[in-house]
């Protein structure tokens, strides 16, 4: 959030495919790197050595932000020197206002504040670029970028060296890149892509070397070019990285439950990470128990949806290179984006199965499955073949449960997953052939694992092609899934609620018991024009029914075709108040396999920057009424009533000591007091020096519905689907706190407190969930046929003769969490660490809709709470 425009101008224009139709020729500038010894060159950011004097120097950038063309309001210069080991690279960012450089001292990759940049295209591909950032303050930042800008990494953490320094003309960069963190081809002479960049903060105001145009496509590809490298000799990387970690959890005493007597366990353990190069371009990353105890934890949630949270990867080993391994099943930047061939959270996931207590009994379980060891290989020829491999084994799992009697169950399999992915660009890298593969393996031994797949594989092939300059482009993609296992597997896959085999009105499915495998299919066609101001897309996407890539990758749901039409159009240059203006409208339509429609709506919004670097955007969305064949889960469909809903959310200008942003989102039904949702969330950041910084950011929510799914009960040969009114509110506040000593030390807390309960009222039964009349869709019970036992918390169904029917729980809920995590991490060599941690969790439910934040809040933080104190030192060995 901090890096606005230079992070978003040489990594937010990376993704924007910003393009135009009567393309600009800009000409490529070219510099001629120098020759130096190692010796020659302190890393101080004084740049007071001969050798810089007489490098050199090349002043003519010109601005890419605001006002794309003119000259910049400060001057810069860049110098460029060469040994046999390194690549060293200087700034002069001279200012005639230095008392304005705005130095904030942050964690690393947080970069805040004035910056400059340089990223070299090592490949010259035209597509790929190594991106190495620093600020005023001397804080790093490094990034991939892939398709020529559609892609970034920011997880890539390369071991180099920088130092800054300040005078009274300005500030000063000075770099040394070691040769082994960049990926090129060993020969006599070879030519780099180029680019270098400065953010004047108090402006936001970017200027490059290289003159862009957020009209063209891509970014890589409008590079200028590094030349005088001659005599480069390939070189391979090879750090090692062993850690030792020391781990004591404390939590409440229960005399009674023989894992908790004392109230604490400790343990201490070792791994081992790994990075060499195969060849200069082929890296081989590698982890044999792999601790992720500094990661901070997801975040809370009540889920009565149908379907799965989707929830970032944040584990080191598995975000960085995961552009490589990514095979998107749909389009844009949406709630679309996140489904995927590969879900790397799938690997060390929590174990499948809970195994049920008898009285007396108490079990003790791993919360999340031990990776064993992961290894992946990723890398690019120069023949344009772009390869990712990964291969990751998992421990078998058990939960050990006692009553004085000690037994284990197994909770979850021995398991290996495998990833391959693999790309070739031809025509100058406007066209790319791909393909990709997955395999998941279980060694099922115990008959209660029965009900996962043994194997699951999933493979694809996508095809793009660019044309006239890159303004237009076609994706294409295709891919198939194939699981297998015991009949009660794939008779539960089938019955999933991600696929609802068992639908009693489904046509074109239909629930197969004895099967043992499953085959399905899906794919992808994307027409689109992304150059100039106006820009569209066009696309069609399906998952037939059978489709299931949930063992190792993401999807919400089979059973889907969707239609989607994008128009935007883009003002870049200031005008009136604006600094710059996107509009958008989208148009989509879902349809299921037999044709039903499923989703029909559209969308407007709006996004700019004021010339008060204030943001703003905002939208509406209009949904028709539709068809849900998951509402009922696995039952009937159910016809869902239209909506509307309105959004809007303000950023105040990131320069100021104080900052605010506030979210508000409106939700209505169609159909009078059967859906409302509100939503409003306000956040205040607060910066009283330079090195520290303070963000809390609290959100409020209701939610009444009256189509809340609650239970199916099966009598007489039918089945009753059971809803009502639900009356849900939400509060939680997200409290974070960064305080940075130096550049390599930094102290981080960050807490949030949540609060979330739900009343069920209006108990009904659908009777005809495709009725035109929304009230004929459902009948409520009357008070003779629901009652509500208050002992043993259960509700009661009748028949009009009085004979009890079925029972199911109350379903009101109170839900109090707290969870925190504050880490000290001080990287005392480049690549080596100590991490200081301290994880706290607290928890409390009762089965009752009140909302008393007073007492929820002293309820919960009466409860004991769950501490984790970790100590973790790792120590780079290596070139």
């Amino acid at each position: 959030m901090n890096t606005r425009l230079l992070f978003r101008c040489l990594a937010l224009c990376c993704i924007s495919y910003q393009i135009t139709t009567a393309q600009e020729t800009r000409p490529k500038r070219t510099y001629m790197a120098g020759i130096c010894q190692k010796t020659d060159i302190t890393i101080d950011g004084k740049l007071n050595e001969p050798v810089w004097e007489n490098a050199e120097w090349q002043n003519n950038f010109i601005q890419y932000e605001p006002n794309e063309g003119s000259r910049p309001g400060q001057k810069t210069e860049i110098a460029v020197l060469l040994d046999e080991n390194d690549i060293f690279v200087a700034f002069k960012a001279f200012d005639s206002s230095p008392d304005s450089i705005v130095q904030r001292m942050t964690r690393r990759d947080d970069v805040d504040g004035d910056l400059v940049a340089v990223q070299f295209d090592s490949y010259h591909d035209r597509r790929t670029a190594f991106s190495f950032m620093v600020s005023a303050a001397g804080i790093k930042k490094e990034y991939l970028i892939s398709n020529d800008g559609e892609n970034e990494d920011s997880s890539w953490d390369p071991i180099w060296w920088v130092k800054t320094s300040r005078d009274s003309l300005g500030w000063y960069a000075e770099m040394r890149i070691p040769l082994t963190q960049l990926r090129f081809e060993g020969n006599n002479e070879q030519t780099w892509g180029l680019q270098a960049g400065r953010l004047l903060f108090r402006k936001n105001e970017t200027s490059l070397w290289q003159p862009a145009s957020k009209k063209q496509s891509g970014w890589v590809s409008q590079f200028g070019e590094l030349t005088g490298l001659k005599k480069l000799k390939a070189r391979k990387v090879a750090d090692f990285t062993p850690y030792a970690v020391a781990r004591t959890d404390q939590f409440k005493k229960e005399p009674e439950n023989p894992f908790r007597t004392t109230g604490k366990k400790s343990k201490l353990d070792f791994g081992i990470d790994g990075k060499v190069g195969l060849t200069n371009n082929l890296t081989l990353d590698f982890t044999v128990n792999p601790d992720f105890g500094q990661v901070e934890a997801d975040p809370s949630e009540v889920n009565l949806t149908a379907f799965e949270t989707f929830f970032a990867e944040k584990r080191p080993f598995f975000v960085e290179g995961k552009n490589i391994l990514s095979f998107p099943l749909m389009f844009g930047d949406g709630d679309l984006a996140s489904e995927n061939l590969f879900y790397s959270r799938r690997i060390g996931r929590r174990p499948h199965y809970e195994p049920e207590l008898n009285p007396g009994e108490y079990m003790e379980a791993p919360e999340f499955t031990n990776i064993l060891g992961a290894t992946k290989i990723t890398g690019k020829t120069k023949d344009g073949w772009s390869v990712g491999l990964l291969e990751s084994l998992t421990a078998k799992e058990y939960a050990d449960i006692s009553n004085g009697h000690k037994r284990q169950e197994m909770i979850e399999p021995l398991t290996n997953y495998a990833v391959g992915r693999i790309q070739k660009d031809f025509n100058n890298s406007n066209t790319i052939l791909g393909g990709m593969l997955t395999a998941v393996n279980r060694n099922i031994e115990e008959k209660q694992l029965d009900y996962l797949h043994q194997s699951a594989y999933t493979g694809g092939i996508d095809f793009v092609h660019k044309w006239h300059n890159k303004d237009w482009e076609i994706d294409v993609s295709s891919y198939f899934s194939y699981v297998e296992g015991s009949a009660e597997a794939i008779t539960n896959t089938q019955k999933s609620w991600i696929h609802n085999f068992q639908r009693p009105d489904a046509t074109h499915v239909r629930l197969d018991t004895t099967r043992t495998s499953l085959l399905g299919q899906g794919g992808k066609f994307v027409f689109g024009k992304y150059g100039g101001n106006l820009k569209f897309m066009a696309a069609v996407a399906w998952k037939s029914p059978e489709l299931e890539l949930n063992d190792i990758g993401y999807m919400r749901s089979g059973d889907d075709i969707i239609e989607v039409f994008w128009m935007g159009y883009r003002f870049y240059k200031p005008f009136s108040i604006f600094r710059n203006l996107n509009l958008n409208f989208n148009q989509w339509l879902n349809w299921n396999f037999a044709g039903d429609l499923t989703g029909n709506g559209q969308n407007i919004n709006v996004h700019t920057q004021f010339k008060n670097y204030w943001h703003l955007s905002m939208g509406g969305n209009l949904n028709w009424p539709e068809i849900s064949t998951t509402q009922l889960r696995g039952g009937p469909s159910l016809k869902m009533p239209g909506s509307k809903n309105l959004w809007m959310y303000v950023e105040s200008n990131e320069q100021k000591k104080i900052t605010i942003e506030s979210n508000l989102s409106l939700y209505g039904s169609n159909e009078s007091n059967t859906r409302d949702i509100s939503n409003i969330g306000l956040g205040v950041g607060y910066r009283p020096g330079r090195n520290l910084k303070v963000n809390i950011f609290t959100n409020w929510s209701t939610d009444k519905n009256e189509l809340q799914y609650v239970t199916q009960q099966d009598y007489h040969d039918q089945t009753d689907y059971v809803f009502a009114r639900i009356n849900q509110k939400t509060l939680s506040t997200s409290l974070r706190l960064t305080y940075n000593i130096t550049p390599d030390l930094s102290v981080q807390y960050w807490g949030q407190p949540f609060f979330s309960s739900g009343t069920y009222s209006r108990f009904k039964k659908i009777t005809n969930g495709k009725a035109e009349a929304y009230y004929a869709r459902f009948k409520y019970f009357p008070a003779n046929e629901l009652t509500y036992n208050a002992t043993d918390e259960t509700y009661r169904v009748y028949n009009t003769s009085g004979n009890e029917l079925y029972r199911f729980d109350q379903p009101d809920f109170n839900v109090k969490e707290f969870l925190s995590n504050m880490v000290i991490r001080w990287e005392y060599s480049p690549g080596s660490t100590l991490f200081l941690v301290w994880s706290q969790n607290r928890d409390n439910s009762v089965c009752n809709g009140s909302f008393r934040l007073r007492n929820d809040f002293n309820t919960l933080f009466n409860e004991k709470a769950y501490n984790v104190f970790l100590i973790k030192l790792s120590y780079r060995i290596g070139r």
